[in-house]
């Protein structure tokens, strides 16, 4: 029976002992081969960079010096689409996967997984799939409710609502956004009251949030 083909991986991490320890869990396996190991993403990205025909995959940790895991993540699947990235991190937040999506990685786990989790993902994406940890899977279904959300919400502004929302941004007053509009400061006022109702705000403050994270000022 022929030996099934080695993954060729590259670790990298800011932590030696990390690395180490995958190296380590990694050792017996005869469907993996650390091929080289980089202790920031700008080293990592240098050596695939120079052999990208020596990787299939990259292990990579988020939070890096001089460039993080995300960024490696990024211009390597731009540039070398065949490499495949695996997420290893400690940090179970929906930003820090958001950021991991949507640098095309294929696949994100916690550093707290065992050896058995670890080798269903390198596996998994080998074969080109995908692998989330279950306890990342409620982090992206929260972010993509909460997208959705803001989505509709935004959707219910009228062109003229949206006008004074990019107003209130600069911190006109109601007085100078109605100067500026030519309309009245009652109306001004409603329209405020309007956009509280469909965005879900409290306050202004709030609205100034809304604004910014939807892109409108």
């Amino acid at each position: 029976m022929d030996n099934p083909a080695k993954i060729n991986i590259l670790i990298a991490d800011d932590h030696q002992m990390m690395i180490d320890g995958i190296r380590n869990l990694l050792s017996a396996e005869r469907t993996c081969y650390i091929a080289d190991e980089a202790n920031n993403g700008q080293i990592a990205y240098e050596k695939v960079a120079a052999n990208p025909q020596n990787f299939d995959m990259i292990l990579t940790d988020i939070s890096m010096p001089l460039l993080s895991g995300t960024d490696l993540c990024r211009m390597v699947k731009n540039e070398f689409p065949h490499i495949q990235v695996l997420v290893l991190s400690m940090y179970n937040n929906s930003t820090a996967v958001k950021e991991a999506v949507l640098a095309e990685a294929d696949g994100y786990i916690l550093k707290n997984s065992g050896k058995n989790e670890l080798l269903s993902a390198i596996h998994r994406i080998s074969n080109g799939g995908t692998y989330f940890s279950q306890d990342i899977i409620p982090l992206l279904y929260h972010q993509y409710h909460k997208e959705k959300i803001q989505n509709e919400q935004l959707s219910l502004l009228t062109a003229r609502e949206r006008e004074i929302l990019s107003l209130i941004v600069k911190e006109m007053t109601s007085e100078e956004i109605a100067e500026s509009l030519f309309i009245s400061k009652k109306t001004v006022d409603n329209h405020r009251q309007h956009l509280l109702e469909k965005t879900g705000c409290k306050s202004t403050v709030g609205l100034v949030k809304f604004a910014i994270k939807n892109e409108i000022g």
